[in-house]
């Protein structure tokens, strides 16, 4: 009786599974021989069999130093991009010029948790932006801060003098990655600055991750008019535990900090643009790409140099296949998507002034993982159109095409009425890399990334087809 009632349960979940294959408004029916399910098979064929994205990547990351903006590195990132772009037979190739910041982080960061004279070392990094400590170190007593209300609540009588430690960890029960860093993130972007009005000397935030390891993860603090002027640093989630438990004993807690980062006159840098033009419709664009800086402390490999090679690779899909669109669809890999934003608002004054129709807009700035589906930002009828191809992408693993979507970059565009969509991917381990060391080329996966290139491949192609 047992073994009938698990085959029960098999069966019905796989019934399930392929009801929701042809869930969505008017999904359309698939078969064997539908014209596009034959074209979205070239597509991931061709992708996985001879894919170049993994070795631009490796290149990207292995031959060319760090790029965070204004650095000699971004330089090189440039440099290279243009010419692999350049040499794939591109219709256009082109660099757009714009002005970014030029922050860079110094050597001999150091931190240490100092408690009755016993000194322990504790992994910490300067946020992007961040003022250094003086030259010979900062030591002040710690205060732990649970969220802004308790910031609120501590007051500046009990925090003028002291080193705010925010303990903010991310929501397990998230079951999306993105989504507990989304609730988190404010105490890197805004704590910092709340912290310095109450009189903190210097801020400690906990790492933007739900794994327990001793990288410390950089990413940007505010940057406008209330950009905090005290030093500002991540500390690892291990040491953040430790921190936190010694908080809670009988002796006084200090830390003391060394960080001798820098803020630069901005420096002139460009986006890389190639495209193939359109057969029936060049003036109208569909837009697609990664950003191409990535943080100083790592390689940058899935955030984004993932989403910069599989924007190039769909232009090579549709060379290789010999598929003409009807549109121009062209890649940008856009600057200083980091801590400025600098790119995006290049490409953004560009296509107010030209008056550029974009089709729509795509980003991947993910990740490069297991593709899973598109998060959708546009018109109920737009999302509709896209939900009823669901079916056609679900033989590759990309079924969920339910939430919203975008991408700072592509993010401007929407003024101007573009359909903004984003590629998801698994996201279950983006944040043991993201803004780390560990963002290492090493730890992207061939297939799943060749997968995620084919996969915006495939939904340009459908764009373009039947446009939205």
């Amino acid at each position: 009786m047992k073994k009938y009632f698990l085959f029960a349960i098999l069966i019905s979940g796989v019934a399930l599974l392929f009801a929701f294959a042809g869930n969505g408004p008017k999904a359309r029916k698939v078969s064997p021989n539908d014209p596009d399910t034959l074209a979205l098979k070239m597509i991931y064929s061709e992708a996985l069999e001879n894919g170049a994205a993994y070795e631009n990547l490796r290149k990207l990351c292995k031959e060319i130093p760090p790029r965070l903006s204004g650095s000699r590195g971004a330089k090189m990132a440039v440099d290279y991009m243009y010419q692999v772009m350049n040499g794939m037979g591109l219709d256009s190739v082109w660099l757009q010029e714009c002005m970014v910041p030029h922050w860079e982080r110094g050597v001999a960061e150091t931190g240490n948790m100092i408690i009755d004279e016993k000194i322990t070392r504790m992994n910490i990094c300067a946020l992007g932006g961040s003022d250094p400590t003086p030259a010979d170190g900062l030591e002040a007593e710690v205060i732990e801060v649970r969220d802004f209300d308790h910031l609120k609540e501590l007051g500046e009588k009990k925090i003028k003098g002291k080193i705010v430690f925010y303990n903010y960890p991310f929501n397990e029960t998230f079951v999306s990655c993105f989504h507990a860093y989304g609730d988190a993130v404010k105490y890197r972007w805004q704590g910092p600055h709340m912290a310095q009005t109450y009189g903190a000397v210097a801020v400690l935030v906990r790492s933007m991750t739900n794994a327990r390891d001793t990288f410390p993860h950089t990413g940007v603090m505010r940057m406008d008019s209330l950009r905090a002027t005290i030093p500002s640093a991540a500390i690892s989630t291990v040491d953040a535990e430790i921190l936190s438990a010694a908080l809670k004993g009988k002796s006084p807690v200090r830390f003391s900090m060394t960080m001798n980062c820098h803020m630069y006159p901005d420096e002139k840098s460009h986006n890389v643009i190639g495209e193939i033009r359109g057969s029936v419709n060049p003036d109208k664009v569909i837009v697609f790409g990664g950003h191409l800086d990535a943080w100083d402390n790592g390689e940058g490999a899935h955030d984004d140099g993932a989403g910069c090679v599989q924007g190039i690779e769909v232009l090579r899909l549709f060379k290789a296949l010999g598929i003409k669109p009807r549109y121009t669809i062209r890649c940008v890999l856009w600057m200083n998507e980091e801590n400025g934003g600098k790119g995006a608002a290049a490409y953004f004054d560009y296509a107010k002034k030209k008056n550029v129709q974009h089709i729509a807009a795509i980003e991947s700035d993910a990740g490069g993982f297991t593709p899973r589906g598109f998060g959708l930002d546009m018109k109920p009828a737009q999302r509709q159109k896209i939900q009823s191809w669901q079916p056609l992408f679900f033989p590759y693993g990309v079924y969920d095409f339910t939430q919203d979507g975008g991408g700072a970059d592509i993010g401007p565009l929407k003024e101007l009425g573009t359909p903004l969509l984003g590629l998801h991917p698994d996201s279950q381990r983006y944040f043991d890399h993201h803004h780390t060391e560990n963002d290492k080329f090493e730890h992207v996966n061939r297939r799943e990334l060749h997968l995620g290139a084919a996969s915006i491949a495939g939904l340009v192609y459908m764009i373009d087809k039947y446009g939205l």
